[in-house]
Parts: C-alpha cells; structure tokens; sequence
C-alpha cells in the first residue's frame, strides 16, 4: 500500500515540519473531544430533572443512558474506515456539525421515546468525531515521544470535558431546564469547525478500496444486537427475543469477521489482532471502560439523591477524578518508557479496581473525604491507562490504517461503556427495585417509586410527611446497596484486567523519539 497521502492547508508547513503549525491543529482537536465528554458527563447530572420532566421507566432510562454508546460502537469502525476514504478532516467536521445540530433535537426533547430517539442520532454524529482524532494526531505527529504527549493531551482533554460538563452542566441546571445541558455543544462545535477548517490538514489513505456496505450493515447490526441481548438479558433475563438478539448478533459478527479476512480492502484489517500488544490494549480498554462506567452513570444520581447536593456541588464533588486523570495522561508516556507498559498499565488498572473496592463500605452518609480519595485514585489510574494504551494501539499499525486502529480502540472504548451501563447498572436497578414499600403507600405512588430513585424523591413529595420520609429512606437505601454490589464487581472485573494486561502486554516498549534513536535511511 502507498504512503499515507496528507494535504496540508494552504500555505502551511505540513503536519511532518516541526513547529507550532501540529501543536494548533492539535488544539482543535481535543476540542471534538471536549464535545463528546462534556455531553457523555452532562447527561448523568441531568437524569434526575430528566426524569421529573420526562417520566421515563427505569429501562426507558437506561436506554437513555446507554443508546448514545450503542450506536457509537456500532457505527465506528464504519466511520474510521470512511474518514480513511474520504478524509479524516471532512468527517470530523462535517460530523462536528451535525453533532451540533442534533444536540438541539436533544435539548428540547418531549417524550422518553423521542429522547431515546435523540441520544441515538446523537451517536451517528459522535461516531465520525473519536476515531478521526485519533488518527489525525497518528499523521500530525511523527515523532513517538511527540506523538505520547499528543495522546496524553487528547487523553487529558476528555478528563477535563468530564471535569467541566458536570461543573458546567450544574450551574446550567440550577438556573435553567435540563435541555440547556446539551446546548452547551453549540459554542465548541462552532469554534472546532470554524477553526479546524482554517488549522487542520487532510489525511486520507491514498489506496482504501471501495467502502463495503454490507461491512458496515454487518458491523452494525453484530454489535448491537449482542449488546441489546446483555442488556435485556441483564434486566428482564432470558426470553425468545434476548435469545434472538443474541443469535442475530454473533451470526452478523462472525460473517463480518469472515468477509474482512477475504476483501481486498476490509473495512477493518482483522490481521491487526495477530499483533499481541494491540489486541491486549484493546481488550484492557474495553474490560476497564466496562467495570468503571455503569458506577460512574449511577455516581452523579447518588450524590444529587441520595446524599442531597445541587447539581452543582455534585459536579464541583466530581472533580477530583478529572484532576488525577488530567495530571497522570501527560506523565504516563513518560512512566512507560521509564518503567514499562504492562508496569503502567496493570498498575493503573490496579489502582482503579482497588478504589471500587473501598466503595463497598458505602452507605448514604459516607462523608466527602473518603469519596473524594476514591474519585482521586480512580482517575489517576485511568489517566495512566488509557492513555498509554491508546498510544500502543496507535505505535502498532501503519499510518494508513490508523483510522480503523483508532475506530477499534474507541470501539472498545464504547462497548465498554455500554455493556457496563447494562450490566452493572442492571445490578444497581434490580437490587433498588426489590425494597420494601412503607404501608400506607399508594399502588400509583408505590409503582413510580420503584421505577427509580428519581421517581421515589417525586412520590415521596406527594405523600404525608412521615410515610415520604419513610419510602424515601428505603429507596436510597436500596440504591446504595445495589450501588455497593455493583462497585463490588466492577472492582473483580478491573482487577482481573490488570492481572491480564500484565501477561498480555509483556514485552510491549513504546517507541523512543528521533533524538534517542539513530536516524533511519529515509529519516531526516
């Protein structure tokens, strides 16, 4: 395959000429990824004004909440594949802009359905946004120890999209309705486009292939059928349409698989996975995400609901984790070429499953400090993880690939946010949904109580004085100990993944810079 072909703007240097020409296209950059954190963050906040609003049931819930992954997951190997046709920078900015645009179908949603709706179309527009990043700074920057600090910017940038959605989004809620949370994408998605159309250089694989859209039906269809089915099978248990799903699933994964071992040009090389670094990343990246994310979507209800902060206290409560997931991507390129991979990496994996284990002592009055301290070792775990995978991802295929390398890393990314939504917050649902009403409970009220907690905190407003503090304590309670039960896993399953990313990660260095190498052949 020919060299990876990159179209500088007019007038510039090129990605490859040292400078501060990259180190800008690099700001615009982090500024997509500023969008899809601050909207995946705000989200959490809003669900209890949400609820109120919008009376969803507790599974029309969850599909809010984990919709917007699904389809990402889906769509972006698709979309890597396309940005490697097309150009990576007309896909980010032309899925910039429609990110934009369907934040306000968001905003001013009036149903559960048309929110769901929503978040889906949501996740077409995020899905052209992630693997363009990634492989735009693969092309920007050649040099690997340039190239680490790049990614633990981009790294560090997503923590402080999840550092400022919920501050952000707190102030928004307490002075405006939830909708306003996700007007908040407009002023970045019109600075990135705007900007980025003037800054970032084209890049493209100059010999792709046709785009096989029977790959991409295949892709879609495989990847979320098998999540539905872990959903509802988490949720409702075994029945004929999970079994289904499931069947439909792993038939559409396994001929997708078969049909790119076959084309000329897969949409998704799957002789990537032979590399054992790559594959382990992969798999260290989904099972984290997985482990993390059903609490981290719980997290925000818990400290609004339960412990009875305002949606800005409880972002500001929230911060600790963004700080040591910002400090520890810009050093971790720097400990893995000090120390090693697997070091960094299984540590960091370590750190974060040990925290969720100390949240198993939870209850509802556990005081800030103790929270603060778990967000804070969970992000600087995260922080040291992911970013030195995704840099071992990127280092391990050719720059022309690098938008189906980065499609699969954000694949995994958000497949492991969606099936840890299902399941671990399928844990926290089932468990909240078997407490004890309080006798003297209306059926209506005792239904809606159940639903969730947001519906416990309204039927509670509704009832006497002493029978709503009764069935308020019950629900929270009850929340708590899902909440305590589903840490408890999250904590075994990042613990076995650092026990795995420790063996599968053995040997795996990243590369050092020009300066201490010597130069190849063609190396000037």
């Amino acid at each position: 395959m020919s060299s990876e072909t990159i179209a500088p703007r007019q007038g510039a240097k090129g990605p490859g000429t040292p400078g501060r020409g990259r180190w800008l296209a690099l700001a615009v950059l982090v500024l997509a990824v500023l969008l899809v954190a601050v909207d995946a963050t705000v989200l959490g906040l809003a669900t209890p004004f949400l609820s109120e609003d919008l009376r969803p049931s507790g599974t029309q819930l969850l599909w809010i909440g984990d919709v917007y992954s699904f389809v990402i997951a889906g769509l972006l190997v698709s979309m890597g594949s396309l940005g490697d046709r097309i150009g990576r920078k007309k896909l980010l900015l032309s899925g910039a802009v429609a990110f934009g645009a369907v934040s306000v179908l968001n905003a001013y949603a009036t149903s559960p359905e048309m929110m769901i709706a929503a978040r889906a179309l949501l996740g077409v527009a995020g899905a052209t946004l992630m693997p363009s990043t990634l492989a735009l700074i693969r092309n920007l920057f050649h040099d690997p120890r340039e190239r680490s600090l790049a990614i633990g910017i981009w790294g560090a940038m997503a923590s402080a999209g999840a550092a400022v959605g919920p501050v952000v989004g707190g102030f928004l809620l307490e002075n405006f309705w939830w909708g306003s949370v996700f007007l908040i994408n407009l002023p970045v998605m019109a600075v990135l486009v705007l900007v980025g159309a003037r800054l970032l250089p084209e890049s493209r694989d100059p010999a792709p292939g046709p785009w096989d859209l029977l790959s991409v039906a295949l892709s879609m269809a495989g990847i979320v059928a098998v999540v539905y089915a872990i959903k509802e099978g988490a949720t409702t248990g075994a029945g004929p349409d999970v079994g289904i799903a499931a069947a439909i699933g792993v038939v559409a994964l396994f001929w997708f698989v078969r049909r790119q071992l076959r084309l000329p040009a897969p949409l998704l090389n799957m002789r990537l996975f032979r590399n054992r670094g790559f594959s382990g990343a992969v798999l260290a990246d989904l099972l984290t995400v997985l482990g993390l994310s059903g609490l981290v979507f719980f997290l925000s209800q818990f400290l609004q609901l339960v412990q009875d902060r305002t949606p800005l206290e409880a972002g500001l409560a929230e911060l600790p984790a963004a700080i040591g997931a910002v400090t520890a991507g810009l050093l971790a390129g720097q400990a893995a070429r000090r120390w090693s991979v697997r070091g960094v990496v299984a540590g960091g994996l370590g750190a974060i499953g040990t925290a969720l284990a100390v949240l198993g002592w939870l209850s509802t009055g556990t005081a800030y400090p103790l929270l603060g301290a778990v967000l804070l070792v969970v992000g600087v775990g995260a922080g040291f993880s992911f970013t030195v995978t995704a840099d071992v991802i990127l280092s391990s295929v050719p720059k022309e690939q690098a938008g189906a390398a980065s499609a699969v890393s954000e694949t995994a990314y958000e497949l492991g946010a969606a099936l840890g939504i299902a399941l671990l917050g399928s844990i926290v649902t089932g468990v909240y949904r078997g407490f004890a009403v309080p006798a003297g409970v209306p059926p209506e009220q005792a239904s809606a109580a159940h639903e969730s907690l947001g519906g416990a905190v309204k039927a509670a407003v509704t009832l006497p004085a002493d029978t709503g503090a009764t069935l308020l304590s019950s629900a929270q309670h009850a929340f708590v100990d899902g909440l305590r039960i589903a840490a408890g896993v999250g904590a075994a399953v990042l613990l076995s993944t650092a026990v795995a990313a420790w063996f599968l990660l053995r040997g795996q260095r990243l590369e050092e810079g020009a300066a201490d190498r010597a130069p190849d052949a063609g190396e000037q």
